[in-house]
């Protein structure tokens, strides 16, 4: 494995690092993004949080307007931002802005001619954590994951599925029922199939209920004013859901915030300090 630094950039004291490298798993070149605090050292291990961003969004997104660089130089943590879906030449895609390179969903596609690239959630769950955990001096070994929207339903569906993994799992407007809402079934059908029990894997409502162990603790920011809400983020039925199986979900409606990175920079601050807390 070949890793490549791109850019460099000092950032509250630590530093915010862009790579590019083969990605096996994916079967094309791949860019993350790494923030390392400064504070780094044998006696103050660094736990890492993952940040998944949404629909036609890349790495850049969270480490250029997510304005949490601040927050987690004071906590001691590290971020990575993986990309959000394979990309290349020959890689497939699509003229909808929501479907194809952009927009992976962070799961495993079994569909034609998403199957040979588009297998996102091995990616996160295998190549890039052996990658990402040797950058980090001093590693603590606890990890915690976030995102936006898709990104949200990833972290969702990763911490759900890996909860022995993820101490903690945060998400600001998240498509948390994607199996009912325009940009799941889309999604679900073009890289899953017609057969909507295969979606089920994937889908955080039908994930909350059968946990394997505990599910880790959930935050949820959504804005009021977020013009997405009424036809793909409504929260009832995962909330219904997660409250059935005993779940801890911290549920908070922000009045006038929408779904831009306005309103993640301005809740972010909160969202780190409840991941830190499940850091020992």
């Amino acid at each position: 494995m070949c890793l490549k630094m791109i850019e460099q950039h000092k950032s509250h004291g630590g530093l915010q690092i862009k790579y590019r490298h083969y990605a096996e798993t994916l079967q094309t070149e791949a860019t993350f993004s790494l923030y390392l605090p400064e504070a780094t050292t044998a006696a103050t291990p660094t736990a890492l949080i993952w940040w998944l961003a949404g629909l036609t969004c890349t790495d850049d997104n969270f480490s250029q307007k997510g304005a949490f660089q601040k927050y987690a130089a004071q906590q001691n943590l590290a971020f990575v931002m993986p990309d959000t879906s394979p990309r290349g030449a020959d890689v497939a895609d699509s003229e909808d802005w929501d479907l194809g390179q952009g927009a992976g969903f962070y799961l495993n596609a079994t569909e034609t001619p998403w199957q040979e690239h588009f297998h996102m959630y091995d990616y996160l769950t295998k190549e890039l954590p052996a990658i990402v955990y040797d950058l980090i001096p001093h590693f603590s070994g606890q990890e915690s994951i976030m995102g936006h929207s898709m990104g949200g339903h990833g972290a969702l569906i990763l911490g759900l599925k890996n909860p022995a993994r993820f101490k903690a799992i945060s998400a600001f407007a998240p498509i948390s029922h994607p199996s009912v809402v325009p940009w799941g079934k889309k999604a679900f059908t073009a890289y899953l199939g017609e057969d909507q029990t295969k979606w089920q894997a994937w889908d955080a409502t039908a994930l909350v209920a059968n946990v394997d162990g505990t599910p880790p603790p959930i935050l949820i920011t959504q804005g009021t004013a977020d013009d997405f809400y009424d036809t793909q983020l409504v929260e009832t039925d995962f909330l219904t859901a997660a409250k059935e199986a005993g779940a801890s979900v911290r549920y908070e409606s922000e009045a006038g915030y929408d779904h831009s990175y306005f309103t993640i920079a301005s809740f972010i601050e909160r969202h780190i300090a409840f991941h830190k807390h499940y850091f020992s």
